[in-house]
């Protein structure tokens, strides 16, 4: 097992460069899931490495529930500096697995409030909420809402209606909460994925702002929209699981994109830009840390099985 089974725990690094480089030259669309996709994946394989030095760890433990033979030499030599991280990744799993839970729990916690706030009023997938709190968002669910308040709607002109809701149903139709939950869970796993988070909260907020401009046909009126919103509105406390209108990602660069030419829809940026070198470097990186955490869960495998008696 060796050194791979450290890998995964630092190849993130590698995605690193997307995270900017994705934003300004790939079509919003396919940057939000090739961030998505990569995070997943090398969240994963750093999972499965904890998960394999917890074992090591665990095993050296007085009176736990291993077989005996999981704490011979012969194992630990399998990891180097096993004293060490055996017991570390004891007290990193834990970490993990409460920053997860905490997550989850936020997540469906506010979903769940919002939805209760729902009742009594009218059906469809538009709820329009007395408040005098300006806001919007999109509320994903069995069917998924756009909520807005009326001092947000008052804030706008009529023709920038069509916008603000093109937007956040855009949100609902692209499953943007669950690439957004993904990617925060990913980051608790590992915190080097975390510069991933801020780059998939931009391009699906950049996603969004292209569909709403695709619907409106005018995209000078759906940049006015997002910019006037954004002067007004607050973020909704609990919200932060969910794609906001004007609350999340940076307002002027979105404004900015969206008053230049509709970006290029290719499927991969050419191979001698720099978007192109880093979207090479973090596939590389990914298929290294999946090679690595695949081959060390199988040496470990091997090892234990070896010392395991009949």
């Amino acid at each position: 097992m060796g050194v791979f089974v450290y890998l995964p725990l630092v190849l993130p690094l590698t995605a690193l460069p997307i995270a900017r480089l994705a934003e300004q030259h790939l079509h919003p669309r396919r940057a939000a899931r090739l961030l998505a996709t990569v995070a997943v994946i090398l969240a994963s394989c750093s999972l499965v490495c904890l998960g394999l030095l917890v074992v090591v760890g665990t095993a050296q433990l007085p009176g736990n529930p291993l077989p005996d033979g999981w704490s011979d030499a012969e194992v630990r030599e399998a990891v180097p500096h096993d004293a060490f991280a055996g017991k570390a990744s004891i007290l990193a799993l834990v970490v993990v697995t409460a920053a997860c839970g905490f997550t989850v729990h936020r997540h469906y916690r506010f979903r769940a409030r919002a939805h209760r706030a729902l009742v009594g009023l009218p059906g469809g997938d538009l709820a329009v909420l007395p408040d005098d709190v300006p806001y919007a968002y999109a509320l994903p669910g069995s069917p998924g809402r756009v909520m807005v308040s009326t001092a947000l709607l008052a804030s706008l002109e009529p023709a920038e209606h069509r916008a603000l809701f093109a937007h956040e149903r855009a949100h609902l139709a692209g499953r943007h909460h669950r690439l957004l939950l993904a990617t925060r869970l990913a980051g608790c796993v590992n915190p080097l994925l975390w510069p991933l988070l801020g780059a998939l909260v931009y391009s699906t907020e950049r996603w969004a702002d292209e569909e709403a401009a695709r619907v409106t046909g005018d995209r000078r009126l759906t940049a006015r929209a997002v910019g006037k919103a954004a002067l007004v509105s607050r973020p909704v406390p609990g919200g932060a699981a969910f794609a906001a209108f004007a609350a999340a990602g940076p307002v002027p660069r979105r404004v900015a994109a969206l008053l230049g030419p509709v970006p290029p829809d290719r499927g991969w940026p050419p191979a001698l830009t720099p978007a192109g070198v880093a979207a090479l470097v973090a596939a590389a990186g990914t298929t290294v840390s999946a090679l690595s955490a695949l081959n060390a869960a199988v040496a470990l495998f091997l090892v234990l099985e070896a010392a395991t008696p009949l």
